[in-house]
């Protein structure tokens, strides 16, 4: 079961990582995904999930943020005039993000499990 708290704060912080400190993004997955997985304090593999489900929600995000930005943020006309490359676009996103998703879940993942299997466990 998922720590809705951990989650939360880990999954903010994700997203702070991925928009604002992209050059520093693999420690600071490292490091989001001990703290999440040691604020769960339901041992290693509670740990692994709760920072998995932070990592992959904040990809998630990020990844409509990122597309809401450039879809609305340039003009319509891009949008409508060109609705076979935008599909396209849309598509390769698409990849883009199940391969986030899985990284995302494995770093934060792994260090999740060290978090976990460190802090207390809360019965």
């Amino acid at each position: 079961m998922a720590n809705t708290g951990a989650v939360l704060i880990g999954f903010i912080l994700t997203i702070v990582v991925k928009l604002f400190f992209a050059p520093y993004e693999f420690v600071g997955l490292l490091i989001i995904g001990f703290i999440t997985g040691y604020l769960a304090h339901s041992g290693a593999l509670g740990g692994l999930w709760n920072a998995a489900l932070a990592g992959s929600l904040g990809t998630i995000i990020s990844a409509l943020l990122f597309i809401l930005v450039a879809t609305f943020g340039g003009s319509f006309a891009g949008l409508f005039g060109g609705l076979t490359g935008f599909t396209i676009s849309g598509i390769t996103s698409l990849f883009a993000v199940i391969e986030s998703l899985i990284y995302y879940a494995i770093v934060m993942g792994i260090t999740g499990a060290i978090g976990g299997a460190l802090a207390p466990k809360d019965n």
